[in-house]
């Protein structure tokens, strides 16, 4: 029996994978009082918490919105997560941009906070696109965008992941910035790699059709003209 392959199989199980390592590997100082990674947030700390209130929706929910099967069943449901997404994005954002800001005072550089406001202005230009057409009915378009959404919102995930596996996270704020630079560069062209798949795969499996003119047969006896 021919299988379809579904992306999502496949980008959730990764994303639990890079979410439980986070969460082991940078996260771990919240459960730890004493961790000395909170004199570096204590001027800060106070927004950490909304900050991390308002990403819970956004890196939980996406597995249950994208559901078909769920939003045929609990309609209202996935509007109400859908709404929690959104809020959760559209703050979740620009608080993360402003602790990068702040985080200036204790000698990041500028150019971290560069890369703050970027990403936040993705996620929540993306984010408001999905919103527009879901409040419009375009469920296709919609969709697309919250696919977008959401790849964008992984960039913090993927960094994490990225520079704690690879160790790179040691050498210095270069490699840093290049990795939160590549992860945002490709989330984009990942999520529309996602969007159009059936596509490039029916346009992969369909053979090419020739474009050379089909020879016209000439009837017995008859001459051709010049």
């Amino acid at each position: 029996m021919k299988t379809s392959f579904n992306a999502k199989y496949v980008v959730f199980p990764v994303v639990a994978l890079m979410m439980v390592y986070v969460i082991f590997h940078n996260e771990r100082f919240v459960v730890e009082p004493n961790n000395p990674a909170w004199q570096h947030y204590e001027p800060f700390k106070w927004w950490l918490l909304p900050h991390a209130i308002a990403g819970l929706p956004v890196m939980l929910l996406p597995p249950l919105l994208f559901s078909e099967r769920l939003r045929r069943r609990f309609t209202k449901l996935h509007r109400l997560g859908g709404r929690l997404y959104v809020m959760g994005a559209l703050i979740l954002a620009p608080l993360g941009a402003y602790i990068q800001y702040v985080e200036e005072r204790q000698g990041f550089p500028r150019s971290f906070t560069v890369l703050g406001v970027i990403d936040a202005v993705m996620l929540m230009g993306t984010t408001l696109m999905a919103f527009v057409f879901a409040y419009k009915r375009k469920l296709t378009q919609h969709r697309q965008w919250m696919i977008r959404s959401y790849a964008v919102a992984l960039v913090f995930l993927e960094v994490c992941f990225i520079l704690g596996v690879t160790g790179w996270e040691k050498l210095g704020v270069e490699i840093v910035q290049a990795v939160i630079w590549s992860c945002m560069a490709m989330s984009l062209l990942l999520a529309d790699l996602a969007i159009h798949w059936p596509e490039l795969r029916a346009a992969l499996a369909t053979p090419a059709k020739s474009t050379a003119p089909a020879k016209r047969e000439v009837p017995h006896g008859a001459v051709e003209p010049a």
